[in-house]
């Protein structure tokens, strides 16, 4: 039985952040561990409600209200277990997603303070690494092989579950080492990279085989991953970002996001190793910040990852540029009503640590240097308005400025997962989104083989890459006529939570 009072106890509190001088001097994590003391008392604010909301805000139908008792009670190791029976990775959406179940809490109707549930899943998670992660291998092979290509979320989710399920599972990995967009993505001061490598060795002791630096449709035909499994799984995300065709793309020191977040965590994986490395990319092209005036295009969490590197490069400067005007800090009801997800300010802990956010600008041109490099970018004011589903934009005349840019990023979304040569080899082809459909059952238009996370539904949030994980490989095992039913968390067309 919660505490009823609980909530008009305890306000919304959260674990105070390492100081900005000190976590800019390293790469480690932002949030320092909370103590019990504060997460018994934050996870005692949940009411237990008739109708757990949470649970429609989450896509993993997490037992949110049940390990929050379970906590508030003192009973981790049932805790953990609660936790862990619908997530197989909570020590990475406790850290990386934004946490659409507390948007979903009941304690958030008009403006109040919603639980702070992706905390207490955090400390939970952390609690049972701890403790050790005991693995838990199938009781008895099934004889039968399932490829999954790719190491992010959703294809670790799958493999486990399948794993789990008595069946044998290979994860091909293109890059050097298992973890996709989680190793080599995101930074280490929002994930150290400690976490997947106990994960990893977990999963490694149910019996997942990882081949990492193997581009499968390259180094191995698709002919020959069918030939070695009995199903695959096509995990491979969605990395295609998007570009733009404003003059002076073409020069030197514009780049996409993405590129320099990779680079930038080869570095800091290379110095965890003990090996000298330098930021830059797959041609040797440099793309350090260090003295630099950097410019990031795009206001997401994307952007936020590069303030965050930026800061830590020793960048001279940072500007953060946004099409949108900035948003409301508090919900808006008429336009967002509880439990959808709201468009509010959101401001990450990259933002107190420098650096200046600049709303509803566009930039013109890129300007050059003289030599091909970009020396600054000309931005001007815009107006944003939607009409018959359009975005239209209109610069606001005599507007016009220069910012000073040595490195511009390009921070604004993704187009889908990228043209490879195993989809031609499949038969199986990228839709208007660049994702790849699937029929009811997780399969594309090859049979025995699926697709889930990011490929499938575009780029999205981490808890929607496990939840489809874990349904694909449901069906998987389904398709390999496995004993019994593995949960299957969400369907092909599942949706967030939405105003109709």
């Amino acid at each position: 039985m919660p505490d009823p009072n609980g909530f008009l106890r305890y306000g919304r509190r959260l674990p105070a952040r390492r100081p900005v001088p000190v976590r800019i001097s390293d790469w480690r994590e932002v949030y320092p561990p909370a103590g019990e003391g504060l997460i018994r008392e934050q996870a005692t604010r949940c009411m237990d409600c008739g109708i757990p909301f949470c649970h429609d805000g989450c896509p993993l139908g997490n037992r949110i209200p049940d390990w929050n008792d379970l906590v508030r009670t003192g009973n981790w190791d049932a805790a953990v277990e609660s936790l862990h029976a619908t997530n197989n990775f909570p020590e990475f959406t406790g850290r990386l997603c934004p946490a659409p179940c507390e948007a979903a809490c009941v304690l958030g109707i008009a403006g109040g303070e919603p639980v702070t549930i992706k905390q207490v899943e955090v400390e939970i998670a952390d609690a049972a690494a701890a403790r050790g992660l005991p693995p838990r291998p199938a009781p008895a092979p099934s004889g039968r092989s399932v490829a999954v290509v790719g190491s992010g979320p959703a294809g670790l989710a799958a493999a486990q579950q399948l794993a789990r399920a008595g069946h044998a599972v290979t994860v091909y990995e293109r890059d050097d080492a298992i973890g996709g967009l989680l190793r080599y993505g995101i930074p280490d001061f929002k994930l150290e990279k400690r976490h997947i490598d106990a994960r990893l060795a977990q999963l490694r002791a149910e019996g997942v085989e990882f081949r990492a630096g193997v581009n499968v449709g390259v180094d191995v035909t698709a002919e020959q991953l069918r030939a070695q499994h009995d199903a695959v799984l096509l995990a491979c995300g969605a990395l295609q970002g998007r570009d733009t065709d404003t003059p002076g793309r073409q020069l030197r020191g514009v780049h996409q996001a993405m590129a320099h977040l990779v680079a930038a965590n080869r570095v800091v994986a290379a110095a965890g190793e003990g090996r000298p490395a330098l930021a830059t990319l797959a041609d040797g092209t440099p793309i350090d910040a260090a003295g630099k005036h950097v410019v990031i295009i795009g206001g997401g969490d994307t952007a936020a990852d590069c303030l965050g590197v930026a800061h830590r490069q020793g960048a001279a400067g940072v500007h953060q540029l946004d099409l949108y005007p900035q948003p409301p800090r508090a919900r808006d009801e008429g336009r967002d009503p509880w439990p959808t997800w709201p468009w509010i300010l959101r401001e990450y802990p990259a933002h107190e640590e420098g650096g200046e956010r600049v709303y509803a600008v566009a930039v013109q041109e890129f300007v050059d240097d003289g030599t091909g490099a970009v020396r600054a970018v000309r931005i001007a004011e815009v107006s944003v308005e939607k009409r018959d589903g359009r975005r239209i934009v209109t610069v606001v005349p005599g507007t016009e400025r220069e910012l000073p840019a040595d490195l511009v990023l390009l921070a604004i979304g993704f187009e889908g997962t990228e043209e490879q040569p195993l989809l031609a080899q499949l038969g199986v082809a990228r839709n208007a989104r660049g994702a790849v459909d699937s029929r009811s059952d997780w399969q594309t238009e090859a049979d025995g083989v699926f697709v889930a996370g990011d490929m499938h539904r575009g780029a999205s949030l981490i808890v929607w890459a496990i939840a489809e994980g874990r349904a694909a490989a449901a069906a998987i095992h389904t398709y390999l006529d496995g004993v019994g039913v593995l949960p299957a968390p969400v369907h092909p067309a599942s949706r967030p939570l939405a105003a109709h």
